[in-house]
């Protein structure tokens, strides 16, 4: 009979700690960076425009941290809120909350704690940028509601997705000018554009448990209606840098981004899960681009 090698002590404390640990970072999606790099290029994009080139490494860390952390803290709320729905659609259905792994109250506390980080970052700005971080706070707390009663949940997102916009001028610039604005308006057709691809995974899960979404109100019109918005981001965003004077460049970027949205509509013509998906995970790529082209035509002009 072999001896049994006695477990060291503390051994079951710390498998516990890690695997309480590996819930939370499966709460806050830490294995899927695609989501917080959707919100964070046209933010930097923003920053290098408002300051016209590098806004220096104290901003620089402030947006990217920023980013990172209330990303993480709408995903606690998200997954507290639809909970109830997620158990039906299979993407979703192994998520901590929905599984009880972790509580509504553990969720929302550890939600409140990367806020309150986030919120200790935009302190060390200005007061403008303070006043309106409450703004957007409030739209990542709407969001995951509006998929009870709004038909277009997709463009409230728009909006929460595309705030470090006129957040970045007003760290910046202590102000929010229209250009910001518009900005921010061109960007909420990209999130519109890749979050009913998004949307277009799961229609037949959101059809059966009574969920709104784009690609439900858009029906049979769907892929026309993703492949607009991309078109109307891009030319909204190209028209309204003209006077920035970011050259050549830029526009080529602007290029290089309708070529990925070709790619994105080639994917999702036959509407099949996996390349829907696909199409919305390559979506960081193209705010890349476009994030690239700011920032070298800001370094070259």
């Amino acid at each position: 009979m072999s001896a049994v090698t006695p477990a060291p002590p503390g051994g079951d404390r710390d498998g516990g700690w890690r695997h309480q640990a590996g819930l939370y970072l499966d709460l806050i999606r830490w294995n899927r960076p695609a989501g917080w790099l959707l919100l964070l290029w046209p933010t930097l994009s923003a920053l290098w425009v408002a300051a016209g080139g590098f806004p220096g490494w104290h901003l620089l860390a402030v947006f990217t941290l920023g980013t990172i952390l209330m990303r993480s803290a709408g995903c606690c709320v998200n997954d507290v809120a639809d909970r109830d729905f997620d158990r039906h659609v299979k993407r979703t259905a192994q998520r901590p909350v929905t599984t009880g792994a972790l509580s509504v109250r553990q969720a929302l506390g550890f939600g409140a704690v990367l806020a309150l980080a986030a919120f200790a970052l935009v302190l060390t700005t200005n007061a403008v940028a303070v006043a309106w971080s409450f703004a957007g706070l409030a739209l990542s707390l709407i969001y995951p509601y509006a998929k009870r009663y709004v038909s277009m949940p997709q463009a409230v997102l728009g909006v929460a997705f595309s705030f470090g916009i006129p957040m970045a001028f007003a760290a910046v610039q202590a102000r929010v000018p229209v250009l910001a604005w518009v900005l921010l308006v061109g960007n909420l057709f990209w999130v519109l554009a890749y979050d009913t691809e998004y949307a277009m995974v799961d229609r037949d899960d959101d059809l059966r448990i009574g969920m709104k979404t784009s690609a439900i109100t858009f029906g049979r019109f769907d892929v026309a209606a993703v492949m607009a918005s991309y078109a109307i981001y891009l030319a909204i965003w190209a028209v309204a840098l003209v006077d920035s004077s970011l050259g050549a460049i830029f526009y080529i970027a602007i290029g290089a981004a309708l070529a990925q949205a070709a790619w994105h509509g080639a994917l999702i013509r036959t509407r099949t899960r996996d390349g829907c998906f696909k199409a919305f995970r390559l979506n960081h790529w193209l705010g890349a681009t476009v994030f690239a082209g700011v920032a070298l035509g800001t370094l070259l002009r």
